[in-house]
């Protein structure tokens, strides 16, 4: 029986991190199945997702600790994969504006007390190449519990553009997110 276990990862950047991960997980049978990584401020930090044979666990998360000190691995059990008839909907929302703080705070309180999941979120700051300062973007892909409408989620976000004085596209998602 095979077991889906979530890592999440943060080390100095440096060459072989990936490599080192990727051999212990190999060792052990494991198979790497879905990643998000990146560096970040001279750390190189991500999440993974492995399938390992369950008689393999134990081993494979005692040989992520020999990694200490390269790089610092947190195993944790995944949820076993549900299958629903109808696939959820799901959103795709992009922001950029002026950088400041309270962006991802009003954004993220908004969609949850809508009872929204945000499945990803990318963020980043960057020079705002005519008006000096920094710019900020965000992009959300989220999902939307069936009962609610992707037209009444829309309004409330609008608003809080607005407020922020951020620019905002939403695109409803026809596919799953995944």
């Amino acid at each position: 029986m095979q077991r889906n276990l979530v890592m999440t990862i943060i080390g100095d950047d440096r060459p072989g991190l990936v490599s080192a991960l990727a051999n212990v997980i190999t060792a052990h049978g494991g198979n790497w199945e879905r990643s998000q990584m990146t560096e970040l401020a001279g750390k190189f930090a991500g999440i993974l997702v492995v399938t390992v044979p369950s008689e393999q666990v134990e081993a494979l998360i005692a040989a992520t600790r020999a990694l200490d000190g390269f790089l610092d691995v947190s195993v944790h059990e995944g949820a076993a994969p549900t299958t629903t008839a109808e696939k959820p909907q799901h959103l795709a929302i992009s922001v950029l504006g002026n950088d400041h703080p309270g962006i991802v705070h009003e954004l993220s309180s908004a969609l949850g007390s809508r009872g929204l999941s945000i499945d990803k979120i990318t963020t980043l700051t960057r020079e705002a190449p005519m008006a000096g300062g920094m710019l900020f973007e965000a992009h959300l892909e989220v999902r939307l519990p069936r009962e609610i409408e992707a037209s009444a989620i829309r309004g409330d976000l609008e608003r809080i553009a607005a407020e922020l004085l951020v620019d905002l596209e939403i695109d409803e998602l026809h596919d799953s997110v995944g």
